[in-house]
């Protein structure tokens, strides 16, 4: 894996990710987390929190999923990797949730997991076009 590579990659990708869920998180979705979890939000983003969070989901869709398909020229591989990767980190999330805390509702399991399969799957399929078009 080259550096240089993996980071022009993650450049890209870092703003396909950002725009899209933010997107999700301010527009579409806002009232759908109040309802189902509000009771446990904050009035105060930990931003800090955030921000490495964001940074390393974003690295790991690279390393799995969208670096990858870039060294194979597969965009399949991106769809594929992309939606496993958000399956399996949403998934831990929301399940560990559910299996730790008291009344995580089902619904936003459902709609959690599934949202994370779509973001992670069209930020990769994005970002590789991008990086194709870009980087070749």
């Amino acid at each position: 894996m080259s550096p240089s590579t993996f980071f022009r990659i993650y450049f890209i990708a870092l703003p396909v990710f950002f725009a899209i869920d933010l997107f999700w998180l301010g527009l579409v979705a806002k009232h759908f987390y109040k309802k189902q979890i509000g009771h446990l939000m904050t009035d105060q983003i930990n931003w800090a929190a955030a921000v490495v969070f964001y940074l390393l989901f974003i690295g790991g869709l690279v390393i799995f999923a969208i670096y990858p398909a870039f060294e194979k020229s597969s965009r399949s591989y991106a769809i594929i990797y992309g939606a496993l990767f958000g399956l399996m980190t949403y998934a831990t999330y929301d399940l560990t949730n559910m299996a730790t805390l008291k009344n995580w509702p089902l619904t936003m399991v459902i709609v959690d997991i599934a949202w994370g399969i779509v973001l992670s799957t069209v930020v990769s399929l994005v970002s590789y076009l991008i990086a194709v078009r870009v980087l070749q």
